[in-house]
């Protein structure tokens, strides 16, 4: 099992880059079917989505358009709960079929705000498409249509994931060593 340290902690190889690809893949499969002749407006949360949204985007064959939001809600390793702030979204998302992508849902609660957010915008349909959740962290009930992977609520890294700005450029996902 590879170990990698960021900052002053060490994580240990959770999800290899290898199921994710094939994870992703079957995830745009799904897509694929969802919104033939629907032309889906995919918007990534930035910072963590980066990768996700990318392979995604490079596995769908729809007709579909990409478009990025940063939310600000996270301290650390901690969820502040709340979003402070959607920065950057330029396209009109009325009568629009919008897929959330985003990196992780853990409470809920950033996720559960931004689909309000985007309700407000009226669009045709809204759906969320996460690479990994946190079910026993969830403090919000959420239809999440795509999910990539239900995992245990330890701090994980890498695929666009980060610890206080690092490790984002990890092709696997790391979990917190345990003690």
């Amino acid at each position: 099992m590879n170990t990698v340290t960021v900052h002053d902690k060490e994580f240990v190889t959770f999800l290899d880059s290898d199921r994710i690809a094939a994870r992703v893949i079957e995830l745009a499969a799904r897509m694929n079917a969802d919104y033939k002749d629907k032309n889906p407006l995919l918007i990534g949360v930035l910072n963590g989505s980066f990768m996700f949204i990318s392979d995604l985007m490079k596995a769908l064959d729809i007709p579909c358009e990409i478009s990025f939001i940063r939310l600000s809600s996270y301290e650390g390793m901690e969820s502040s709960g709340s979003v402070r702030q959607v920065l950057g979204l330029q396209e009109n998302v009325f009568g629009r079929h919008v897929v959330l992508v985003e990196d992780i849902v853990d409470s809920g609660l950033t996720m559960a705000n931004t689909v309000t957010f985007f309700e407000e915008r009226g669009p045709k349909s809204i759906e969320i498409a996460t690479l990994l959740t946190k079910p026993e962290c969830l403090e919000k009930d959420l239809d999440m249509k795509y999910v990539g992977f239900e995992i245990p609520p330890k701090f994980v890294v890498g695929y666009g994931l980060d610890y206080d700005g690092l490790g984002r450029n990890f092709k696997d996902i790391y979990q917190l060593k345990e003690d």
